[in-house]
């Protein structure tokens, strides 16, 4: 594999000498330091300012007990967080995730692939991430509400539309940002409406805000495409995961002329040779709350479900990993590419491994990192921003239009950066490259802060 430029092997090994025990941290920093030698080569002022060591330290980390009681009377205890990573380009900027694997590393890795996504977007908007150990399933609504609520009453006091904006992630929908706002409210006395994005549509939500990661990764993957002289046409893709990301993903590509034949949960994947039918997804996932094996038995047409194996042995031309990080492996990536797979890209967050990206990069096959590909969601959260800020309600069709703006720059930028340091066709390095320097150049700007 790859090693880290001379220059930078100092600082990842006091990162990690530094974050002890924090894997995931460490594994998205060494991937943006792997990009960066040809950067520090040509502008010295970014080591010599300590802005690559600086962008590798949070500028805030916030941990705090949350207290809750649930339907029993029993009183229960979560831990919450808030990495506040870097500020230089906007208010911090990034979403809350309510998942029992939860701690502080997954939400410094986080934060820090926030910072790079958001630069790319062009918006002003810095890097941050947060979260809980709390899982919202299996509790009833009531209790939901009520951790939500002592969750915000800490939180409150770091946050504001100047400050930092929170978002939706993993086990965060619409049901608990609108009990964080709630609080918010509460605690403030103010309707400020730009504090939280993914809010309800009737309550200062933006259109297509659900529906943007998915959206988004299939974009950018469209204009990999058409930089090939290629389309979506007749392209078999296999998407993981059934959540939002996912289930629009799928949407989209069946828009755009291409057939999604499999997707997933934690329970198992199904194969759907005629195309996953997104009506009846969204009725098993998001209404019935179900499990995956639910949509095969209702679908019938010979549509299997397994729960074992993998979802990446199903051939495909287009893979997009949807579901959570470090999903797919080495040897799946071989699977991918043995079965014809020649395009990856990531909606989830940091979902294929270091051995699969080697694996895919060895083979040719093209690979859209999740800070570029994915950066739709946190895109229109941005949009919703500035909805709130002047007031106004924009339609679906316009929102979505700025979406698709959006996602052919990031896409332009990331493979123009590439043929300037010199790896056409890289987007793992002309992300973290063109990420990067935007937020180094505004830290220079600023002074030692």
């Amino acid at each position: 594999m790859s090693s880290v430029d001379e220059k930078l092997q100092d600082l990842y090994d006091e990162v990690l000498r530094r974050n002890p025990g924090e894997v995931e941290f460490h594994q998205a920093v060494r991937e943006v330091l792997l990009s960066l030698g040809p950067v520090v080569a040509k502008r010295p002022e970014y080591v010599d300012a300590a802005i690559v060591r600086r962008i590798c330290e949070p500028e805030r980390q916030i941990i705090f007990r949350v207290p809750w009681v649930d339907d029993a009377g029993r009183v229960q205890i979560n831990r919450g967080f808030r990495v506040q990573f870097n500020s230089a380009l906007g208010p911090f900027k990034g979403g809350l995730r309510f998942h029992p694997s939860v701690y502080l590393g997954i939400v410094k890795f986080l934060g820090f692939e926030q910072i790079f996504k958001n630069s790319l977007t062009g918006l002003p908007i810095g890097g941050a991430k947060g979260g809980s150990d709390f899982d919202p399933k299996g509790h009833s609504d009531a209790e939901v509400m009520r951790f939500c609520q002592s969750f915000m009453t800490e939180l409150t006091r770091y946050i504001g539309e100047y400050t930092d904006v929170p978002a939706g992630d993993i086990g965060v929908g619409g049901r608990e940002i609108g009990y964080l706002f709630g609080q918010y409210k509460r605690i403030t006395s103010r309707y400020e409406s730009g504090v939280l994005t993914g809010k309800g549509l009737t309550w200062g939500g933006s259109q297509v805000r659900k529906e943007a990661t998915g959206y988004g990764t299939v974009y950018f993957v469209s204009e990999m495409l058409s930089a090939a002289g290629d389309s979506f046409d007749g392209k078999r893709v296999v998407v993981s995961g059934s959540g939002n990301v996912a289930t629009y993903a799928i949407e989209k590509v069946h828009e755009l002329g291409g057939t999604v034949v499999a997707c997933s949960d934690s329970s198992g994947y199904v194969v759907d040779p005629s195309g996953v039918d997104v009506a009846l997804l969204k009725e098993v996932k998001e209404v019935r709350r179900g499990r995956i094996a639910e949509y095969a038995e209702m679908r019938g047409n010979g549509v299997r479900f397994s729960d074992s194996g993998s979802i990446w042995d199903v051939a495909c031309d287009i893979a997009l990993p949807s579901a959570t990080q470090n999903e797919l492996n080495g040897a799946d990536a071989v699977a991918l590419v043995k079965n014809g797979c020649t395009i990856v890209a990531e909606g989830a967050n940091m979902p294929a491994t270091p051995e699969a990206i080697a694996v895919f990069e060895e083979a040719g096959v093209r690979f859209a990192p999740g800070k570029a590909a994915n950066a739709g969601g946190v895109a229109t959260s941005a949009l919703e921003m500035q909805q709130n800020a002047s007031r106004d309600s924009w339609t679906f069709e316009h929102t979505e239009d700025r979406l698709a703006e959006i996602m052919r720059g990031i896409h332009d930028r990331c493979a123009e950066t590439a043929d300037e340091f010199g790896t056409p066709g890289n987007y793992v390095a002309g992300a973290n490259i063109a990420g990067f320097v935007r937020v180094a150049d505004a830290m220079l700007a600023l002074g030692v802060i």
